[in-house]
């Protein structure tokens, strides 16, 4: 009698098997995507639990009930957010109503340093409209010649004058009253979306923070092995002492790092010092993308401030030269063997996430990868993400 065959191939099922998690982690990702406003909140509150809660179970081993451990720790918390705000918030005021004053020299510094790049590359272009035989191109930013401009002035026409069939709109809303409506609708439809985030989140860490380990208590209930039980408990508590010794870590540095950087700026004798020693210790928080807007914000006002372009340059390439410092000397001293992540795989995170829940996702990607790298050294199926993660 013929054994009987198996109706799909090993290559088949693994093919199949392959189809079947790709297809799920498409319908997590959009997932996640379609509900970030739901899922930010909570993974943001997840962050602050694991910050919080070893502080909360110190006042528990003191006698103290979870609950009211929970809400002197997050009082606390909240007063030393709510003056960080309040340091940053007038500076912050000033520098926006002096903004568009500060683009607008920069632009047109920019405008002086680009005009040489034209006229280098005009040139290039006639050399290689020589050698082939072809005309050169027009540039809009040129001069008209002598010929266009008798012949606009034979019909009529000046270089400053618009075309009768093109429309100039001086003011697409004379009285002004839906324009101003609609712009503080939007203004304040945003800042009510932020303050209800922001409520959300901090009742739901509250509640998370007096529960204490009731959900790792259920979750440990719920696995069937002993083995798996054991694996939770250890990568629950691997991952708070990781994330809060991170986000510790990362506080400290950025302190630093702001008082560095708002010296260097007081000595080159940039506006504000202080708010871009403030804006340093904030925007670090978000690896890459951070630095990447303190070197552009410092660029435009170093370009708006100083009449030579050497010393226009001074205030981002200093700012670069102590981040740079930072990362390589202070932070793999400062985070220890607790946090080898790879740093390609962080840039990518972050990337990732920030295309995925933006300026959130960005701040939150660090600690997700750290998660993601803790639960594949302890989980067999996962071990090939541990090891690309890994440093």
């Amino acid at each position: 009698m013929n054994a009987r065959r198996d109706p799909m191939p090993a290559e088949a099922r693994g093919a199949h098997s392959a189809g079947i998690v790709i297809l799920a982690t498409l319908a997590v990702l959009a997932a996640m995507y379609v509900g970030s406003e739901l899922l930010i909140p909570i993974a943001l509150s997840v962050l602050f639990t694991g910050l919080l809660r070893p502080v909360v179970r110190r006042f528990e081993r003191a006698g103290l009930p979870a609950v009211v451990g929970s809400t002197v720790v997050l009082v606390v918390f909240l007063g030393l957010a709510a003056v960080a705000f309040t340091s940053l918030a007038a500076p912050v005021r000033n520098w926006v109503a002096e903004a568009p004053d500060t683009f607008a020299k920069a632009q047109e510094r920019l405008q002086g340093i680009r005009k040489p790049l034209q006229t280098v590359t005009q040139a290039v272009q006639k050399l290689e409209a020589g050698a082939t035989g072809q005309p050169p191109p027009e540039h809009s930013g040129s001069e008209p010649s002598a010929d266009s401009r008798r012949g606009q002035a034979a019909s009529g026409t000046s270089p400053s004058n618009a075309s009768p069939s093109t429309p100039l709109v001086l003011n697409a809303n004379p009285g002004g009253g839906s324009s101003v409506a609609a712009v503080a609708a939007r203004v304040f439809g945003t800042t009510t979306a932020v303050l209800a985030a922001i409520v959300e989140v901090v009742l739901l860490t509250f509640l998370l923070l007096a529960s204490g380990d009731t959900f790792l208590n259920k979750l440990v209930r719920v696995l069937p092995l002993r083995s798996e039980k054991r694996e939770a408990v250890e990568i629950a508590g691997e991952t708070e002492r990781v994330v809060s010794h991170y986000m510790l870590v990362t506080a400290l540095i950025n302190v630093g790092q702001g008082v560095l950087v708002g010296v260097a700026m007081a000595l080159l004798h940039v506006p504000s010092p202080v708010l871009w020693g403030l804006l340093t210790f904030a925007l670090e928080f978000i690896p890459y993308l951070g630095g990447a807007s303190m070197i552009i914000l410092l660029t435009l006002v170093g370009l708006a401030t100083f009449d030579s372009l050497g010393h226009a340059m001074l205030p981002p390439l200093t700012y670069l030269a102590i981040t740079t410092l930072q990362n390589n000397l202070v932070s793999p001293i400062a985070y220890g063997r607790r946090l080898r992540l790879n740093p390609v795989a962080v840039f990518v995170g972050v990337l990732f996430w920030y295309s995925l829940w933006g300026v959130a996702g960005a701040f939150l990607a660090v600690p997700i990868l750290a998660s993601l790298k803790i639960m594949g050294d302890h989980i067999d199926s996962l071990a090939p993400l541990a090891e690309f993660l890994g440093d």
